[in-house]
């Protein structure tokens, strides 16, 4: 849909675009979102990330830390055509939120710096994009602050990319400093204004050569895509304008180039010029569709990226409008066909919703107010139920761990109905609620993620809630073997109390759990109390003598005595009861800790670092190899110790430059003995080590 218009690299369709920007944490993201918003007029100047006067970036939680910890949007009209940016966190504990967003996008600017020390931060971002085969450009901020040829950062820039980087502007220096740029398709050069837009410059005689080198690589990489501009380029027949922007446009749609534009979002540098490739380069809501599998002839889908909880207004669920139109009036269906109608529809500046008052058409981004049953990621049909699901983003798996409570009882319920909106407004926080040890444990995705969760707990929603280190899932077996009799014998006025049995108690083969059986003959222990000795045994085991509870534990009742009236279920479980906690002790109790697999995924410069690490905390290195698909990084195998692996992504990061992850599947019960073990039993336990 939308209207044809003409523009500098020919007829193109104008719609509304909505574009994500992303990039490494503090490469200038939220700057380069002021500074679009400031160039289109949305907002009347252009804040500052120091200073806290941003549109984004406008929490209690992002101004605290001076960084993005959510998605932040805004709606600017540029040449009569629409666009939404959205300004996604760039730290790899929030990448979660960008993931979800990403899916309903048509375009992202990747925002990097020239410095190499960024590069495994940028790859994180460039995979990410890449497996979406969502079209990217690179906008290489702060380029100010270059202290080399822009192309030997490109170099060293491509190993991030699996996609060849191709450079579309070189920049003019002056004195050893960046003054300008020099547009290698437009064949221009530009020279920046710190107080307004750049300007057309004459090219200078010494900058002659170095364009024309640099156009001709851009070419070239063009011409690998098409082979009449390559037979062009073999006869030295200069092609014209008209076909350069369409190899241009193409390349990039399709995947097979990431344009790099240069500039200083801080300055306004660089950013008319990036928002007019957009104008005529970035896709359009039709080709997303396509990408995402919808078909030509849908009639109405919408994709729900985000969901905010405000303090007033209460939810929102924040939509991209694939196809068809919306109104106030509008019925939604989910993919069961549930009716859903919105109270209201919003558009965000920010994180804040502004009422809308103009249409809602194919491309638009909305926030439907009140969509209840609604989570992000969800399909949702417009009038019918969506003919097409469409892949939601998984949440990563969490790396870091705290336990939750409430300081006071009366705000128990309050604390569970904030977790419920904090996990819905960001699906990578998981909730665990142990009946083992009756814990409430939240998990996230780094130190500041859950940090951060914490915060919007306390100010947010205004709960005095502390943290304590979850407990690790200890267990305890026996070595040995013992037959014991134990008797419970009770006289109290009327009917007594009798029960009267003996146990052979021994271990079980690990991984097997508890056992019970009986070889009663003769009736000496009626057959109407041996289900109440196996409930005794059973709740003995729950609690061992190192204060865990018991496993891989075999228990044969060989013998006992009743009373015919003192008999009863009570006394002989708690006969059984008392056979075993004086049992397990002489049966040499053991500590069992659980170990994990881990493997960790980190730049293999790190690799040595790593394993240093993992070894460290008692890990067992199985063996690395090179990530799949990932050029410059490694897996690093091993079995650890649950204990050790609690905070183990807090030293990861720090030898990484924030970029390592891991993930973790349980692997097995061990023995633990020695003083690790009674350090255990004296911090968790209930008895000191036998």
């Amino acid at each position: 849909m939308g209207e044809k218009g003409v523009g500098g690299a020919g007829g193109r369709v104008s719609s509304p675009r909505c574009v994500a920007i992303v990039g490494p944490f503090a490469s200038g993201k939220t700057t380069l979102f002021e500074a679009l918003l400031a160039r289109t007029g949305a907002i009347a100047r252009q804040g500052s990330v120091t200073a806290g006067t941003t549109l984004g970036d406008s929490s209690e939680e992002a101004r605290s830390h001076g960084m993005s910890v959510e998605a932040n949007i805004a709606d600017c009209t540029y040449k009569g055509d629409r666009y939404t940016f959205i300004d996604c966190p760039g730290s790899v504990e929030f990448l979660s939120e960008s993931e979800a967003i990403l899916g309903g996008v048509d375009l992202a600017i990747v925002v990097a710096e020239p410095d190499e020390k960024k590069i495994p931060a940028l790859q994180v971002i460039l995979k990410s994009l890449e497996a979406k085969s969502i079209p990217h450009v690179l906008f290489l901020n702060k380029i100010d602050k270059a202290t080399g040829r822009v192309r030997e950062t490109l170099a060293a820039l491509q190993p991030a990319s699996s996609v060849p980087l191709l450079l579309r502007q070189i920049p003019i220096w002056t004195d050893g400093a960046v003054s300008g740029y020099i547009d290698l398709a437009l064949e221009r050069a530009f020279v920046y204004h710190d107080d307004g837009p750049s300007t057309v410059v004459d090219l200078a005689d010494e900058e002659k050569a170095r364009e024309l080198e640099a156009r001709y690589s851009m070419m070239e990489m063009l011409a690998d895509h098409d082979d009449e501009l390559m037979e062009k380029l073999l006869e030295e027949d200069e092609p014209d304008n008209e076909m350069v922007f369409k190899d241009l446009t193409e390349t990039m749609q399709h995947g097979d180039v990431v344009p790099v534009f240069i500039g200083c979002a801080e300055k306004n540098n660089g950013i008319r010029r990036l928002l007019k490739e957009l104008r005529h380069e970035a896709p359009t809501v039709e080709q997303t569709r396509e990408r995402v599998g919808l078909s030509e002839n849908d009639a109405g889908t919408v994709q729900v990226l985000k969901t905010y909880h405000t303090q007033h207004g209460g939810k929102l669920s924040v939509c991209r409008v694939l196809s068809g139109t919306v109104s106030e009036s509008s019925l939604l269906r989910d993919a069961n066909n549930n009716e859903l109608r919105p109270s209201g529809l919003f558009r965000m500046k920010g994180s804040q919703p502004v009422k809308n008052d103009g249409p809602v058409v194919a491309g638009d981004l909305i926030a439907f107010g009140k969509l209840e049953d609604v989570k992000t990621g969800d399909t949702l049909g417009i009038g019918k139920a969506p003919e097409t699901l469409l892949d939601a983003a998984r949440p990563l798996e969490p790396v870091l761990t705290t336990g939750l409570k409430a300081a006071e009882r009366k705000d128990e319920v309050r604390l569970s109905s904030a977790l419920a909106k904090l996990l819905e407004e960001d699906p990578s926080l998981r909730l665990v609620q142990s009946q083992e040890s009756g814990q409430t444990i939240l998990e996230g995705q780094g130190e500041m993620h859950l940090r951060v969760a914490v915060e919007k707990l306390r100010g947010k929603y205004g709960l005095n809630v502390e943290q304590y280190e979850p407990t690790i899932p200890y267990q305890e077996t026996i070595r040995g073997k013992t037959e014991l009799r134990r008797r419970h014998k009770k006289q109290s006025g009327g009917h007594g109390q009798f029960g009267d049995v003996a146990l052979t108690i021994q271990p079980m083969p690990r991984g097997e759990g508890h056992a019970f059986s009986d070889t009663i003959s003769g009736g000496v222990v009626p057959k109407q109390y041996i289900p109440s000795v196996k409930h005794g045994v059973e709740e003995a085991l729950q609690k061992g003598p190192l204060g865990f509870p018991v496993v891989d534990v075999g228990v044969v009742l060989t013998d006992g005595s009743y009373h015919s009236v003192d008999s009863s279920d009570q006394a002989f479980r708690m006969a059984a009861i008392l056979a075993m906690r004086d049992g397990l002790k002489e049966c040499k109790p053991v500590l069992l800790e659980p170990i994990s697999k881990v493997v960790v995924a980190c730049p293999s410069d790190a690799t040595a670092r790593i394993t240093a690490i993992v070894s460290g905390r008692r890990g067992q290195i199985l063996g690395f190899d090179a990530r799949p698909g990932w050029d410059g990084w490694d897996e690093v195998q091993a079995l650890m110790p649950d204990s050790e692996v609690g905070d183990l992504i807090v030293e990861l990061r720090s030898a990484t430059a924030g970029v390592a992850s891991f993930r973790r599947e349980f692997d097995h019960m061990e023995e633990l003995s020695g003083k690790p073990a009674e350090q255990v039993v004296m911090k968790y336990g209930s008895e000191a080590v036998a």
